[in-house]
């Protein structure tokens, strides 16, 4: 019996992984875009015009938003701590803050 390399096992177990990867390498920017155009959401830009001006002396690290709630969650950093800023994604508004 034949001996199959791994590198070539490990290839053609994950060939079908490789057909999924285009719809996976839609980013949440690319999502949430797609959201606000059908109108579920807000924009990612104003979500951030609301709470930016919330957080001064904390760097802005990003945004991540649950299509299932339509809830942005918007991470800033101070002093080494996180702080995570749960928003409704279709009115705009505050509902959540962790951290300090």
């Amino acid at each position: 019996m034949k001996m199959v390399p791994p590198f070539l096992l490990l290839a053609t177990l994950s060939a079908p992984l490789v057909a999924q990867a285009p719809d996976q390498r839609r980013s949440d920017q690319e999502r949430a875009y797609d959201a606000r155009r059908r109108g579920e959401v807000l924009s990612p830009r104003a979500i951030e015009g609301r709470v930016l001006p919330t957080m001064k002396g904390y760097e802005y690290l990003g945004f991540d938003l649950d299509f299932g709630t339509a809830v942005y969650t918007l991470k800033f950093m101070r002093d080494g701590v996180v702080v995570w800023v749960d928003v409704d994604g279709r009115s705009g508004q505050i509902i959540g803050r962790t951290g300090k």
